[in-house]
């Protein structure tokens, strides 16, 4: 089917009380391995690409394949600008296609923020394309933004008030997550994560998703969480896939073989994903709507 948007997706999570797997996507084996996997667990599913894969490929390239893909499928695929860097990165992946957009202010002061993201709601709005921001600082490194230990965490009134004055569709809360890998067990601020839930009424977003317990996703879930982002742990699979064909049989010189090795190491841990986030089987009544 032809991609579709993160709105109608989140917000059939957001009542169905599960989340929807946002998965990072870099190279053409784990658009493959992403969507074989929402096609075997009938779940909507979102890919994302950050503005570092956009500048190793492009924007055209990535959404040409994934698009492809998505038409072979039978379920939900919605099409993410993950980090959106700029208001003019926003618009090259809105004319381009991208179903969906992310405005990253976060590391901007809070009037600063709810500028740009208001903007480019403004922007979106004539397509319908719903926007993601960030309120609040996820720790860890992103790209080439350098969140550090995070600390700042999300406010619930300044949320709602974020919310309120942007109109943004979806909004990523900074509540104890970083991205990449933790040096320890991650200690997320749930009852700040209700509190928030409490005052702001669009789907909420959890990103840094690798290595978070599964029972911890599970909790933040019920607490309000629609959408995971997985980005760090899916690079993990393909590469030790690859590292595995080769460190076998060193001779091997055909990339179709190492490379299924790292989509099908994909597919298993984007599968293990979409069991925890709750959507297995949630295509179907979404594609009703």
């Amino acid at each position: 089917m032809a991609l579709v948007t993160t709105k109608q997706i989140l917000l059939d999570a957001q009542e169905g009380h599960y989340a929807v797997g946002a998965f990072n996507v870099e190279n053409m084996e784990m658009v493959m391995a992403v969507i074989e996997a929402a096609e075997e667990l009938k779940s909507p599913v979102i890919l994302q690409t950050t503005p570092s894969t956009i500048k190793y490929a492009g924007l055209d390239y990535y959404l040409a394949n994934v698009k492809v893909a998505s038409e072979k499928a039978s379920v939900p695929v919605a099409m993410h600008l993950d980090h959106g860097s700029s208001f003019g990165l926003a618009m090259q992946a809105l004319r381009v296609g991208y179903t969906s957009i992310m405005i990253d202010g976060s590391h901007e002061s809070y009037e600063d923020n709810i500028s740009i993201s208001k903007s480019v709601v403004d922007a979106c709005m004539p397509s319908d394309i719903p926007v993601e921001a960030e309120l609040g600082k996820v720790g860890g490194k992103e790209d080439d933004l350098d969140g550090g230990d995070g600390g700042a965490y999300t406010d619930p009134l300044e949320a709602k008030e974020f919310v309120e004055r942007t109109g943004v569709s979806s909004l990523a809360v900074a509540i104890g997550t970083a991205h990449g890998l933790y040096k320890g067990e991650p200690k997320l601020d749930l009852d700040r994560l209700s509190e928030i839930r409490e005052v702001v009424s669009v789907p909420l977003v959890l990103h840094g998703g690798s290595g978070i317990p599964d029972e911890v996703i599970k909790e933040s879930i019920k607490r309000g969480i629609c959408k995971v982002n997985y980005a760090t742990e899916l690079r993990i699979a393909y590469s030790n896939g690859v590292k595995d064909v080769l460190n076998s049989d060193p001779e091997v010189i055909d990339p179709k073989k190492y490379g299924k090795k790292g989509l099908e190491s994909v597919k298993d841990f984007v599968k293990s994903r979409m069991e925890v986030c709750g959507c297995v089987g949630k295509a179907i009544e979404i594609v009703k709507c």
